[in-house]
């Protein structure tokens, strides 16, 4: 799931070296947090407009998540 991710992104931002994920343990719903950070100069391209790219990263790891049986959240900070 993370290495999902980190292609989307990379695909989105200018400077793939700043990419960072950190993923935390399952909380007591067994969902699996992941913290998205980018350099700041990229943030809008990730967020998008009125935050439609964002929106649309979190459709696509969710479904990808629920085809494993698992419940994930994507936190971009």
């Amino acid at each position: 799931m993370e290495e999902l991710l980190r292609t989307i992104v990379s695909e989105l931002v200018e400077n793939k070296d700043a990419i960072e994920i950190s993923v935390d343990e399952p909380n007591e719903e067994g969902t699996v947090v992941y913290h998205l950070h980018v350099a700041s100069d990229d943030m809008g391209r990730v967020i998008g407009k009125q935050g439609r790219i964002a929106k649309a990263i979190r459709t696509v790891m969710r479904a990808s998540a629920s085809r494993v049986n698992q419940k994930i959240m994507v936190e971009i900070d």
